[in-house]
C-alpha cells in the first residue's frame, strides 16, 4: 500500500469512525459501531504553519490532537515550538512540509501574514487534508473564489479564523435580528478603531536576522530588502504586498455578524473613500459603502464600514463606542459588538424579552472544525461562507485603489466595465510560488 492509500484510508476510517460514534449517541448500537467509535478517540495528526503570535493561539486550542509538523521561517518561534511540540518534524518551507506530509497528516493550519494564505491553503487542500486557516480567507478576490470552490471539489472539512463567531452573543444578536424583532433591516453600520495603514518604503534594506528566512517569509510577493520593525513579525498588515490593512484585518470579524444575521452574500456596489491612494500601503482611516440585493424575504441592504481615523461618533443618531455594528430596521435599531447588544429606542425595548434560541451553544470554533475533520459534519466558518465573506470585504480596498464606485459581477468574477480593476482582483506569484 502507497503512502497516499494508508493517508486515504486513514482519514476515511477517522472519518466513519466520528459518524459511528455519532450513532452510537443517537441509540442505535452495534457491535460493528462500538468498533469503529474507538477510533473517534484517535488524534487527528496536524502540520501547522506558523508557529507564533496568531498561529500560536490556534496551536493552543489544537494541541490535544497530534501536532506532527511545524513550519516556521523564524528559528527562533520554531524553537519555542520544537520545546511544547519535541516530537514534531521541522520545517521552513511550507510547500516543502506539505509536500512531504501529505501522506502523515490529517489537517492543515494556516496561519501567517495573508499573502500566505492562499498558497499554503490551497497546497494543502490539493493533497486532500482538511485546512483551518485565518482570515482574511485569502489576499485577493480571486484567491477567496478559488479556494472555496477547491475545498467543495475536494470535500475536505474547513473553517476560517473568525473565533468570534461561536461566541454566545454573536449568536443572540442573530436570533434577534433572524426574529424581526426591529423589523426589516435595511441599513448595517460596521466600524473598527483601528489602523493598519501610512508609511513609505525604507530608503535602504537591511541584512535580515540569522533566525529568518527572508526569502521564504517572503513567499509569492515580489522580492523587497528587509527592514527592521517595518514587515516581520507584525507590521506586514500595512503593505499591500502582504495584508489589506484594517478592513483585511478586522473586516471578517466585525462584518460576520450582519452577513451571518442578514445572510448577505455578493454585494452589488462597491465605493470607498479615504486619503490619497498609496502605492505601498493602506489608509489610515477608510469609508467603504457597498450595496447588497434583496434575497432570501429580505430588502436590499445599505452596508457602510469605517476605520481608523473615520470612525463615527455618532451612528444613526446614537452615540457609539470605538467598534461595533448598527442594524437599522423598520421597527428600530440594534447595536452589538463582541460582547454586548443594544436596542433602540430605549423606551421602547425597555422589557424587551429575547426570542427563543434557536442556534444552539457552540462547542467551539476550534473543535467544531476538528469534529468535522472526524465525522464530516459542517462547520460554521467554512470556506464557502468564509469565502464569499472576504471577497466582500476586500472588494472595499479595491473600490478605493480603483478610486471609483465599482459594479460587482459575482458570478463572473469582474468589475463591470473596468478592466483595470483586474490587477486587484489577482495577484502575479513570485515563481516558484504560482497556483494554476
Amino acid at each position: 500500500m502507497t503512502n497516499r492509500m494508508h493517508a486515504t484510508t486513514r482519514r476515511e476510517f477517522i472519518k466513519v469512525a466520528g459518524a459511528s460514534s455519532a450513532v452510537i449517541a443517537s441509540g442505535y448500537f452495534t457491535s460493528i459501531a462500538v468498533a469503529q467509535s474507538k477510533s473517534s478517540l484517535e488524534k487527528l495528526n496536524l502540520a501547522c504553519v506558523g508557529t507564533a503570535n496568531r498561529a500560536g493561539d490556534n496551536i493552543s486550542k489544537v494541541k490535544h490532537e497530534s501536532i506532527v509538523a511545524l513550519c516556521d521561517v523564524d528559528s527562533t518561534y520554531m524553537q519555542r515550538a520544537l520545546a511544547q511540540f519535541p516530537s514534531a518534524r521541522a520545517y521552513q518551507d511550507y510547500r516543502e512540509m506539505i509536500d512531504k506530509e501529505a501522506d502523515k497528516v490529517d489537517a492543515v493550519v494556516v496561519a501567517v501574514a495573508d499573502h500566505n494564505h492562499f498558497p499554503a491553503a490551497m497546497r494543502a487542500i490539493r493533497a486532500g487534508t482538511h485546512v483551518y486557516c485565518e482570515k482574511p480567507l485569502t489576499h485577493t478576490v480571486t484567491e477567496a473564489r478559488r479556494l472555496a470552490l477547491a475545498a467543495k471539489e475536494k470535500g475536505v472539512a474547513t473553517q476560517m479564523g473568525t473565533q468570534i463567531h461561536a461566541e454566545e452573543n454573536y449568536r443572540r444578536v442573530v436570533e434577534i435580528i433572524q426574529a424581526g424583532v426591529i423589523g426589516d433591516v435595511h441599513e448595517v453600520h460596521v466600524w473598527v478603531g483601528k489602523g493598519w495603514g501610512g508609511g513609505d518604503r525604507p530608503e535602504k534594506g537591511e541584512e535580515p536576522p540569522a533566525s529568518l528566512n527572508w526569502d521564504l517569509w517572503l513567499g509569492p510577493a515580489p522580492v523587497r530588502p528587509f527592514a527592521t520593525g517595518r514587515y516581520h513579525p507584525a507590521q506586514w498588515r500595512k503593505w499591500w504586498d502582504f495584508g489589506q490593512g484594517t478592513l483585511g484585518d478586522m473586516g471578517c470579524h466585525y462584518m460576520d455578524l450582519p452577513f451571518w444575521a442578514l445572510k448577505l452574500r455578493h454585494p452589488t456596489s462597491i465605493e470607498a473613500e479615504g486619503p490619497a491612494v498609496h502605492p505601498e500601503t493602506a489608509p489610515l482611516g477608510l469609508t467603504v459603502r457597498y450595496e447588497f440585493p434583496a434575497a432570501e424575504g429580505r430588502p436590499a441592504v445599505k452596508f457602510t464600514w469605517y476605520d481608523g481615523d473615520m470612525i463615527p461618533k455618532m451612528v444613526a443618531g446614537e452615540e457609539v463606542p470605538g467598534n461595533g455594528v448598527m442594524f437599522v430596521g423598520s421597527q428600530g435599531k440594534m447595536f452589538a459588538d463582541y460582547g454586548r447588544y443594544r436596542l433602540f429606542p430605549t423606551a421602547k425595548f425597555a422589557k424587551f424579552t429575547p426570542p427563543p434560541k434557536t442556534i444552539e451553544r457552540s462547542i467551539g470554533h476550534h473543535t467544531e472544525w476538528l469534529k468535522a475533520c472526524r465525522d464530516g459534519s459542517p462547520t460554521t466558518c467554512n470556506f464557502d461562507y468564509s469565502g464569499a465573506l472576504t471577497e466582500a470585504v476586500l472588494l472595499g480596498n479595491v473600490a478605493y485603489r480603483l478610486g471609483k464606485k465599482i459594479a460587482w459581477d459575482a458570478e463572473n468574477m469582474k468589475v463591470i466595465g473596468m478592466p483595470e480593476a483586474e490587477k486587484y482582483l489577482v495577484k502575479e506569484y513570485r515563481k516558484g510560488w504560482e497556483i494554476s
